[in-house]
């Protein structure tokens, strides 16, 4: 199944989409952080943190999501991945190597055997260094505007999604989008969790995340 890119007026957020992928109907959808989520974090050296990959050779799918987003898909929800990545705000990383990088793990879903129907990037960081993407915006979570946003282009039933993350901006973002929550307690992420939100589910894994998803 090939795809085709888009970006906002502003540049700040870019949406990936399947071509071939008739949506009739409102669906639910299962929106899921990329980092931590889908593929494993990597040690930024000048934070100190466990965080985005910024290069194509560090993008390695974490153990068993593959397998997970099959079963949301044979489900039926739709599969949109929703991300921060402000690296090129900061301006650690260009563009098109972020692109390149979300990419990659499109591709090594597909040769698992799975996909993402959407997913959408937001590029934008209010303490940034670049001129354009430096700045507050409605589209990093915890704003809701990533979801809102593949919701109107995909037909989405946001009272029956589900938002999967690690981080509580993941779960204040699917709050507020009217979605139920569920917090994945990743180790590598700990520095993005205080405590301040209130996922409907708790899990370890992806795979754990699905099986209750799938039970409710």
């Amino acid at each position: 199944m090939s795809g085709e890119w888009t970006t906002s007026a502003g540049g700040g957020l870019l949406a990936f989409r399947l071509v071939d992928r008739a949506i009739v109907g409102a669906r639910p959808a299962a929106f899921l952080d990329r980092d931590g989520v889908l593929n494993e974090l990597v040690h930024n050296s000048s934070t100190g943190t466990m965080e985005s990959p910024h290069r194509v050779g560090d993008v390695r799918l974490v153990e068993g999501a593959a397998a997970a987003v099959s079963v949301l898909a044979r489900a039926g929800f739709l599969l949109v991945c929703v991300s921060n990545q402000p690296g090129a705000a900061k301006g650690e990383v260009s563009v098109p190597r972020l692109r390149a990088v979300h990419e990659r793990l499109i591709e090594m879903l597909a040769q698992e055997g799975t996909h993402l129907d959407a997913s959408r990037l937001c590029l934008h960081h209010p303490e940034g260094s670049d001129p354009d993407l430096g700045r507050s915006c409605a589209c990093r979570k915890p704003a809701p505007g990533m979801l809102l946003d593949a919701a109107a282009d995909l037909n989405i039933d946001l009272g029956g999604s589900v938002m999967v993350g690690d981080t509580d901006s993941d779960i204040a973002a699917g709050t507020v989008a009217g979605c139920k929550t569920i917090l994945l307690v990743n180790p590598g992420s700990a520095h993005k969790r205080a405590g301040g939100t209130s996922p409907d589910l708790v899990a370890t894994e992806l795979s754990g995340a699905v099986a209750q998803i799938i039970q409710e």
